[in-house]
């Protein structure tokens, strides 16, 4: 059966709001919670970035049930691997084994902040394999040291591991990805519903029972026109794609390289508006390729709440139904 879960989306609402959503959306009977990990938002007017991992710390104590992720959190430039090991191995004790690792590439956007220069793709793909196997060594709670190609762990053990160590997923995009890191990882992440990458890397992976985690964004309004100007507003970038999106610098890199970008143009991507079944449809492209996990953004903080109130329950209902 399908679960769907309640993205809390830093880059559009403050920390505060951010772990009473969680409530919220756990209360509206979410399955599942996942994070985005960002130094910046993408676009200024989203206008927040709040730590995750802080975030994560107050969700993880906050809520009882749901399941929890980050989506997706970067480990080789702003975090080193050995500090990622010991939050996910905290966040995952704080949860009572409630949370999963997902780890990607990451973007320039978030990573360029520490003064390093943005490697290119392969490179990046290079690191984030290195770290990934850095990341489940120490999770065995073993003393770790690793000489590699790009990341040194010297005499380092996580003293608080959690018993069965820390679900890993990994953000994949195609054939070469799926190659390296269906191998070392336990559950899909990726943001296209293409049937391919859960067939591959389900025929790749030692996990036992591997996930296929998909992300939509939909975004609810009581009026059509408001949510078409609020999902423009909020999510034009959504339409670079991520070989542009993994590589802009700041906000006002994607503002000016969405300006042209039309609110037709959104409302085409992204199911805009009051109509619950036309909501829950757009999802249909992951059911299809057979996602096991659904994480639905609702775009914009301005009805967050209201949705969380008045929306969430009767579109899970029409969800599950398709499901």
């Amino acid at each position: 059966m399908t679960r769907f879960g309640y993205t809390l989306m830093t880059e559009q609402s403050g920390p505060k709001e951010l772990v009473g959503y969680a409530v919220d959306a756990e209360r509206a009977g979410f399955d599942f919670e996942v994070m985005s990990d960002h130094y910046s938002p993408w676009l200024a007017s989203q206008g927040h970035a709040p730590y995750a991992w802080s975030v994560l710390g107050a969700v993880a104590h906050a809520t009882e049930r749901v399941g929890l992720a980050t989506y997706v959190t970067c480990p080789t430039m702003r975090y080193h691997p050995a500090v990622v090991a010991q939050k996910a191995a905290t966040i995952q004790l704080l949860s009572d084994g409630r949370f999963t690792l997902g780890l990607g590439a990451g973007e320039n956007l978030n990573e360029h902040v520490v003064g390093e220069r943005w490697p290119g793709v392969d490179e990046r793909h290079d690191m984030l394999e290195e770290a990934a196997l850095i990341i489940r060594e120490l999770l065995t709670g073993d003393l770790v040291t690793v000489e590699g190609e790009h990341f040194r762990v010297d005499s380092a053990r996580i003293w608080d591991a959690p018993e069965g160590g820390v679900p890993i997923g990994i953000a994949v995009s195609g054939e070469k990805s799926l190659e390296r890191f269906a191998p070392i990882g336990d559950h899909l992440i990726t943001t296209e519903p293409e049937a391919a990458l859960v067939d591959g890397w389900k025929a790749r992976t030692e996990a036992d029972e591997p996930r296929a985690i998909g992300q939509v964004p939909i975004c609810w309004a009581p009026d059509a026109d408001e949510a078409v100007a609020l999902a423009h507003d909020q999510f034009r970038w959504f339409a670079g794609g991520w070989s542009v999106n993994s590589d802009l610098p700041t906000p006002a890199g994607f503002t000016q390289a969405s300006q042209y970008v039309r609110p037709e143009d959104v409302a085409s991507s992204i199911a805009c508006g009051p109509d619950l079944d036309a909501l829950a449809e757009s999802v249909r492209p992951f059911l299809d390729a057979g996602f096991t996990d659904i994480a639905l953004v609702q775009v914009g903080d301005r009805h967050q709440q209201r949705f969380l109130d008045e929306v969430a329950e009767p579109l899970l209902e029409k969800l599950r139904a398709l499901g």
